[in-house]
């Protein structure tokens, strides 16, 4: 599969959940978002002198806060999950992987206030006990991306799972 044609599909397929999605067709599409979002910054900088890129030795300093790269950001969030989505599915796992960082976030931030309401009335051991279940949901936040990122890394499952039919370039090479 080329890079456009991983582009047009994804872009074509802009708001699909289900089906399956090749590891090219994903990562093609995942390098087309990381090149885009750089275009557009490097156009704000030019255009609009907004954002900033200032390299020297041993630094380099990038932020891309201008409106065309929020914008191409904003209009790519919807696409790169739905890719994402699929590529999981072609991996033989539900989509909802994609956002098991997500959720840990939630639930540590979940856990956090109610910890800190708590906390204040209890005594010492019970804040030992918080701090360690901290720890350990800062472990958990750490591995998390690391783990979806191994997912959507791996191969592709040969012939037709539950989400449908291999990809047609899935075993092109």
């Amino acid at each position: 599969m080329s890079f456009a044609t991983a582009v047009r599909r994804c872009l074509a397929n802009y708001a699909t959940f289900s089906g399956r999605a090749s590891r090219p067709e994903f990562w093609y599409f995942a390098l087309f978002v990381v090149l885009g979002g750089s275009v557009a910054a490097l156009l704000d900088a030019a255009l609009l002198g907004a954002g900033r890129f200032q390299a020297g030795p041993g630094r380099l300093d990038a932020r891309a806060d201008g409106p065309l790269a929020t914008l191409f950001g904003l209009a790519m969030v919807v696409p790169h999950l739905a890719a994402a989505w699929r590529r999981m599915h072609d991996t033989g796992r539900s989509g909802i992987f994609v956002l098991y960082p997500l959720l840990i976030v939630i639930g540590i931030g979940s856990f956090m206030s109610l910890a800190g309401a708590i906390a204040p009335q209890s005594g010492p051991a019970f804040g030992g006990a918080v701090a360690a279940l901290v720890w350990l949901s800062m472990l958990v936040l750490v591995v998390s991306p690391l783990i979806v990122l191994w997912w959507l890394a791996r191969p592709s499952q040969p012939g037709p799972n539950a989400y449908g039919p291999a990809p047609a370039s899935a075993f092109q090479r």
